[in-house]
């Protein structure tokens, strides 16, 4: 992406009195028939607003579940159409299905102020193949699509590809906010650039190491990886989650990030146990100090003052994965030392701070800093694959 944005968004578009065929994530856990968190509903919330504010008629697109093509009770999105409405606060209409005569009806029925709310774009087996003929259907209720669903932008389907090229197509208000925000981390960030990658396997981030070593001034490794480069250096690491068959690899992976010159932050003293649990007996030792009955469950103090140090000296951080075992009492101190640096460096708009992935988002929300953020991605999948530098199908398709 280039300075200049070649994706429009809503502001771009004349939206009164059209339809607007609004692709958003609401793919919500429940309970009990009950939604149980409703941050996808709450993000997409400004999208609608602005459409119904500018005299639109928003009718939602959306995927629940996956039902692999069957109709599955179990996963209607006509499940979510009350808490939707609820936190809407205007009407919204659902249609029993997302073509056909049920979908015209919904269409041809809607009144202004009203939102509808079409069936699983799942429940047929043509959207995740990206049929054409499905695309033209969908395309077909409206006259503008809107893409909001960063979080599905990695796949190429017909409700998030192939009907953008059908239809004036633009970025919804969270699309529009997760690409800013991600192009302003990576695409053309101040320095320095800080980025902290975490999580048990290097096998699964090869392609975020191998992009971030040429975007990063410093890159900090945490977690089981952290474990997989320092073995691959000669450093005992005892009975930790390890890779060492990728010793190679991680060699590799160092020798690119000199060339490119990044630092590689790797620890430099760590926590180490002889049991997996909280509350496990522990001792901060040097780096190379690991016995060879204990395993490294976070990082230690003088590693936290480095990193601390680095990233007061940061003007852009990205994260995606914790240092150590977060989820348990005492291996959360340093993932949530980390934490304070980067909230209060935020709070003082000294840095511009993005993170995203599943475990990343707990870690925060466990340190209670979700505030202290300047974005937080929910898109999973979309996010580390645009951190990989890899083209998202439902973003391009706006372009």
């Amino acid at each position: 992406m280039t300075a200049a944005k070649p994706w429009k968004t809503l502001d771009d578009m004349e939206l009164a009195g059209k339809v607007v065929l609004t692709r958003v994530d609401i793919n919500v856990p429940m309970d009990a028939g009950r939604v149980t968190d409703m941050t996808r509903i709450e993000r997409i919330l400004p999208t609608v607003r602005d459409i119904l504010a500018a005299g639109g008629k928003p009718v939602l697109l959306a995927h629940f579940g996956r039902p692999k093509g069957e109709v599955r009770a179990d996963m209607s999105l006509g499940l979510i159409r009350d808490a939707l409405e609820g936190a809407l606060g205007s009407p919204v209409k659902f249609a029993a299905n997302c073509i056909g005569a049920d979908a015209k009806h919904g269409v041809a029925d809607l009144a202004d102020g009203e939102t509808l709310l079409l069936e699983n774009t799942r429940f047929h087996a043509e959207e995740t193949k990206n049929d054409a003929m499905f695309a033209a259907s969908l395309a077909a209720l409206g006259d503008i699509y809107c893409n909001d669903a960063f979080s599905a932008a990695h796949r190429a389907h017909a409700s998030t590809e192939a009907i953008a090229r059908l239809l004036p197509a633009c970025a919804g208000r969270l699309m529009q906010a997760e690409l800013s925000a991600l192009e302003g981390a990576l695409g053309a960030p101040e320095r320095p650039v800080v980025a902290v990658v975490g999580g048990a396997k290097v096998s699964t981030k090869l392609d975020l190491l191998g992009n971030l070593v040429g975007k990063a001034d410093h890159l900090i490794i945490g977690g089981g990886m952290a474990n997989t480069f320092l073995a691959a250096q000669g450093v005992s690491v005892g009975k930790s989650l390890c890779e060492h068959d990728l010793a190679d690899t991680a060699r590799d992976i160092l020798a690119k990030a000199e060339a490119a010159g990044c630092e590689i932050i790797l620890p430099r003293d760590i926590t180490v146990a002889r049991e997996f649990a909280a509350n496990a007996a522990h001792e901060i030792v040097a780096v190379d100090a690991c016995p060879d009955d204990a395993m490294i469950l976070d990082v230690g103090s003088e590693t936290n003052a480095y990193l601390a140090e680095v990233i007061k000296g940061a003007k852009t951080l990205i994260m995606n994965g914790p240092l150590g075992v977060f989820e348990m009492e005492p291996f959360q101190t340093g993932t949530f030392a980390m934490l304070d640096v980067i909230a209060a460096q935020t709070d003082a708009d000294a840095l511009v701070s993005v993170a995203g992935g599943g475990d990343t988002v707990a870690a925060i929300n466990a340190a209670g800093k979700a505030d202290n953020f300047s974005y937080i991605s929910t898109a999973g999948g979309a996010f580390l694959e645009w951190m990989e530098g890899k083209t998202l199908p439902g973003v391009a398709a706006l372009a």
